[in-house]
């Protein structure tokens, strides 16, 4: 589908001086520029930020109740129970604080539910199950900011519990727990909002440990970096000093089931964001998404070499199983919207099936917006009830949306982009059609339309190996610092295109002086028929490292016009 580009216009006083202040070229300048970064100050601090820079966990509302009942249930040596989530940024809380609690020799055990058997966050029977092994403190990690019933019930059970979770503030307020550890309630005054949920539980081990003279604050910052990742976690303040030190303590982790993971993904040399949004994290995720998560918890945990291999080579068969799968639905998918989706009438997609998995719709509805870019919304049917995932486009507010068909639906939540529903089969059609009656209102033709934002216009010749190393101070990318994007005009294709995969593409590009490789994975932007013709380029700019030779590469975006 072709994009909509907006080139950032550049203030070129300000790039100027902030090129000359801190020395860095001004196509870097007016990068740090569109990322709000407008001060030699406030870039030098993003370009050279430390562990030393981050705030201090005291500043959290309710933390210092939170470490003296802990430190309470370690001295009596009661049991605790960490409660959290499926998904990676849980698994890795979940992880993290339990070998942070081992350390001060807590009698800790851990508990996520099965995402298809129990659904997301607590729930009544593991908190009664837990009571009658003795539980009396019960810690949530990514989870529990909303359950209220549950957690009064834990309290009436005698079992303490400590919330906490990165997810917004229900608008009944947060839960009466002994502590609640979340730093977008309104009175809490820990400066940064944007830490995951793996980062809320390195700030608790942090202030449980930092008066121990044995505490080193690298500790756990390896699935602090795959949790926040994972999650999609504004790479801005704290996260990005989190992720940078969390890639450099993943790459040595001594945790066996990591380096035995890292190992059968056929990672060997560098380890970026992306391979851990894209290779690591998936394989973790896949068996919290087909059923239980235990099995990854176990990975991160082992200390026995042969299991940690043996748990890495079946998650990685389970990621392949969770790729079929997902491939099956899609096509599926597919085949529904040629069928029951007209688009001059509907601006969302909404289907169900008896036959789809749960676990993956999520990830299959990001597919379809891809490819559609309309909000889309997947259910699978189990009997008369269906459970189902939506993903969104930039303008339309999916949870709001959702708001306004509530009475139709059994359950829903999320936020502007994601969102989870619970309905009735016999609701769907209605279901449907109201939520396109609200897509069509809040919508405009304009916004159906995927939008690519450019940093600068370049010459090829500017990419050179001292702006590439540049460009890689600014990393690690993600949400608040996304990659560079430039867009090159009058670009000649010299060789190619050829077809790579199954929808990728690649082709040898020259503006006269300088020639490169150009290269897309997802789709072939209509380059076949364009040999020998002038085109204008969006792309990120990468190295190609090949048998120990580097080349820049074009990692192409879009192909056309500025409209």
């Amino acid at each position: 589908m072709r994009k909509k580009w907006i080139l950032k216009e550049a203030n070129e006083s300000l790039v100027s001086k902030l090129a000359k202040t801190l020395g860095i070229s001004p196509i870097i300048s007016t990068i740090l520029i569109n990322r709000g970064v407008k001060d030699a100050d406030t870039a030098k601090q993003f370009l050279t930020s430390t562990l030393n820079d981050l705030h201090s966990p005291l500043l959290f509302k309710d933390m210092d109740k939170a470490i003296l009942r802990i430190k309470e249930a370690l001295k009596k040596e009661e049991k605790i129970l960490l409660y959290g989530d499926y998904d990676v940024d849980g698994i890795t809380s979940v992880v993290l604080l339990f070998s942070a609690l081992k350390r001060f020799g807590a009698d800790v055990d851990t508990y996520i539910p099965n995402r298809i058997k129990e659904g997301y966050g607590l729930n009544k029977e593991a908190i009664e199950s837990a009571h009658k092994r003795g539980v009396s403190l019960l810690i949530t990690v990514d989870c529990g900011i909303s359950a209220h019933e549950e957690i009064d019930h834990a309290a009436e059970l005698g079992i303490d519990t400590i919330v906490t979770d990165h997810h917004r503030i229900p608008a009944q307020g947060a839960p009466r727990a002994h502590a609640v550890i979340n730093p977008l309630q309104e009175d809490c005054l820990y400066p940064y909002k944007g830490l995951s949920g793996v980062g809320l539980a390195y700030k608790l081990a942090q202030a449980i440990s930092i008066d121990r003279p044995d505490y080193d604050p690298t500790e756990g910052l390896d699935l602090v970096a795959l949790g926040t990742i994972a999650d999609i976690s504004p790479q801005t303040g704290e996260n990005r000093i989190l992720t940078i030190y969390g890639l450099k303590a993943l790459k040595v982790t001594k945790r066996l089931g990591l380096r035995k993971m890292i190992e059968v993904a056929g990672l060997k040399k560098e380890i970026s964001s992306y391979h851990v949004g894209y290779i690591i994290a998936p394989r973790i995720n896949a068996m919290g998404r087909l059923g239980s998560a235990d099995i990854a918890v176990r990975l991160l945990l082992t200390e026995n070499e042969d299991e940690a291999h043996e748990l890495a080579l079946r998650l990685n068969k389970e990621n392949k199983s969770r790729q079929g799968i997902e491939e099956r639905i899609l096509k599926e998918a597919l085949a529904k919207v040629d069928a029951e989706i007209n688009f001059k009438y509907h601006k969302s997609i909404v289907l169900g099936d008896e036959s789809w998995h749960p676990g993956v719709l999520g990830i299959v509805a990001s597919r379809l917006v891809d490819r559609f870019y309309r909000p889309t919304i997947l259910i699978a049917f189990d009997g008369d009830t269906g459970k189902g995932s939506g993903r969104s486009v930039k303008n339309f507010h999916l949870f709001r949306g959702l708001n306004e068909c509530k009475d139709l639906l059994l359950d829903f939540g999320g936020h502007a982009a994601a969102c989870g529903v619970l309905l009735k089969k016999e609701m769907l059609e209605n279901f449907r059609e109201r939520f396109n009656g609200i897509v069509s209102r809040d919508l405009p033709d304009g916004d159906l339309v995927p939008t690519v934002e450019i940093d600068a216009e370049v010459s090829l010749s500017h990419l050179n190996e001292d702006l590439i190393s540049q460009l890689e101070r600014l990393a690690p990318f993600g949400p608040g610092n996304p990659k560079p994007v430039f867009v090159s005009r009058n670009i000649y294709l010299k060789k190619g295109p050829t077809r790579i995969g199954r929808r990728g593409v690649k082709a040898w590009v020259s503006d006269g002086s300088t020639t490169c490789e150009a290269i897309s994975f997802r789709e072939d932007h209509g380059l076949y028929g364009l040999e020998n013709s002038g085109v204008d380029l969006v792309y990120l700019p990468s190295v190609n490292d090949w048998q120990g030779i580097s080349s820049l590469q074009l990692m192409l975006e879009d192909v056309g016009q500025i409209s």
